[in-house]
């Protein structure tokens, strides 16, 4: 059967395209010579309880539609779903499923690099296939590349600790990270068939993709099952990190009038029951309050307070984020006028207005880490993600690792009269398309950007090494050499201290925020400390 879907013409016939795997044969569509398997089941589970891998199945399962997404506690439409266009899509507790494009099949020879997307939201929302740019098809034809994306447990079905209450319990504030783990077990048997290399798989993701990124880099049970890892807007400077512990079941617990000796009531409770009581209880943070807990056995803790493990320092890393994240409001600026149409006597009072005294210290500064963007744009700068990403690479450095790259995306998105990239921006580069993501889009710019983005990604992917032909050299960031890439219109390369100096000030002098910025991070964490 052949059909027209967005003037593209799908094959998906009885017979074709089937893949073999050592699970069974499933059956998916070809889409302008990329196949695509979407909704593959890699793992089943009970509620907090460890995945198991699925059972192998005769004859041949449809891989056609995609699979359902984790329970959310609350699914609201963002309001920036213009900048970050969502897909919303039917939930379940039953979510481990996971998509692949490829440019081949059944062909064990082709061992293509494998990237795995880890989605984000936290640790709370979200899906591998909530975003637009998610897509993986013209990634994996550019590059030539197998992409991955997946949903996992997340929230209190994911990371509820409930380990206190019983042995049975023990891993149930892990599990979500464990389904990651079991996926990438999925990957390691099953990927060959789809012409992707089991042994060459980078795991990356944005936000709370790049948090768990960055914590399967400390789960040995995921040693030998990637061989890359890329960090994107996912790491926050220790300390401003919103981990709570087993404080989070207690109060759950007590919101649903559940005492210690009847917590096996949680397992069988309706979601609905849950989302009640955290929603009715006025608590805005509870819901995004989830994450991996340390133990000496399943995860072993944040590299700021453990230090790099063994298995993970042989492992090449990019880490990075970008200019604005969630620091600006989008649209319009402090007095709701767009930043570029200042004049120079408007933004020496309004640098004053919000430094004080250290406005020339504050421009100083700027001016030396970017001399060619208007000093406006200090006011609008991320101090959030920003000193995460140079936290860790310092300690990485420090444990002696020199296949650490750091990055920043820079370029100035045309929407609103110029607006500083925001949280999310970079993805559509990544997977290069953004060129039908209307706010990023720029004729002649868009395309020369997302060439390098991608191919830097897929390069890393392919040999542990981001350098692209068309961009300058991009060295790792060691104790000897603070390399930074700056991806823009014009990439650059820049080794020494001047952003990093720029980012220890800004993070010592908060300022206060717009209305709309501070409504956009509450949405996003619950509030917490000015940035």
């Amino acid at each position: 059967m052949f059909v027209k879907e967005l003037n593209r013409q799908v094959v998906c016939d009885p017979d074709s395209p089937v893949v073999s795997t050592p699970d069974g044969k499933l059956r998916g569509v070809i889409v302008e010579d990329t196949y695509i398997f979407r909704g593959i089941r890699y793992a089943n589970a009970k509620r907090f309880m460890m995945p198991t891998p699925v059972e192998p199945w005769e004859g041949v399962k449809e891989a056609i539609i995609y699979g359902p997404v984790c329970l959310e506690v609350q699914t609201v439409q963002p309001d920036d779903n213009y900048n970050v266009p969502h897909v919303f899509y039917p939930q379940s507790e039953d979510c481990q499923y996971l998509n692949v494009w490829t440019q081949s099949i059944n062909d064990e020879t082709k061992k293509r690099p494998v990237l795995v997307w880890l989605h984000g939201g936290g640790f709370s929302t979200g899906s591998g296939i909530e975003h637009f740019a998610y897509d993986g098809e013209n990634m994996s034809r550019f590059g030539d590349v197998v992409v991955v994306t997946l949903n996992h447990r997340l929230n209190l079905l994911g990371y509820l600790d409930l380990s206190r209450y019983g042995e049975k319990y023990k891993y149930s504030g892990n599990v979500g990270t464990a389904d990651l783990v079991e996926a990438l077990r999925w990957v390691k048997r099953n990927i060959a068939s789809f012409g992707g290399d089991p042994d060459n798989v980078t795991i990356f993701g944005q936000s709370g993709g790049g948090g768990k990124v960055a914590a399967l880099l400390q789960t040995p049970s995921a040693d030998g099952l990637f061989h890359r890892a890329v960090i994107q807007s996912g790491v926050v400077k220790h300390g401003m990190r919103f981990d709570r512990g087993m404080d989070v079941a207690e109060k759950i617990m007590g919101l649903l009038g559940i005492t210690p000796d009847r917590v096996e009531e949680l397992e069988t409770l309706p979601y609905w029951r849950f989302q009640e009581a955290i929603i009715g209880s006025g608590e805005g943070r509870l819901g995004m309050a989830f994450s991996p807990h340390r133990d000496d056995d399943f995860y072993l803790g944040d590299i700021a307070e453990v230090g790099v493990c063994e298995h993970a320092k042989k492992i090449p890393v990019m880490v990075g984020n970008v200019l604005g994240e969630f620091s600006q409001n989008y649209v319009f600026t402090v007095d709701n006028t767009a930043k570029n149409s200042w004049s120079e006597k408007k933004t020496d009072q309004i640098l004053k207005d919000k430094f004080g005294d250290k406005a020339e210290e504050a421009i100083a500064l700027f001016k030396a880490a970017y001399p060619d963007l208007p000093v406006q744009d200090v006011l609008f700068l991320d101090r959030m993600f920003r000193t995460g990403t140079f936290e860790y690479l310092k300690i990485r450095a420090e444990a002696g690792c020199d296949n650490t790259y750091g990055f920043m995306f820079r370029m100035e998105q045309p929407i609103y009269g110029g607006t500083l990239p925001w949280h999310n921006a970079e993805i559509p580069y990544v997977f290069h398309n953004a060129d039908y993501i209307e706010p990023s889009y720029e004729p002649g710019v868009t395309e020369k950007v997302q060439d390098v983005v991608c191919a830097a990604w897929c390069n890393f992917a392919e040999k542990g090494d981001p350098n692209v032909r068309t961009a300058p050299v991009w060295k790792p960031y060691t104790k000897d050499c603070h390399a930074m890439m700056y991806f823009d219109e014009n990439s650059y390369v820049q080794c020494g201290d001047a952003e990093e100096a720029l980012v220890d000030f800004l993070f010592a002098n908060p300022i206060e925020l717009t209305r709309v910025t501070r409504q956009k991070r509450a949405k996003y964490f619950g509030g917490g400390p000015r940035i």
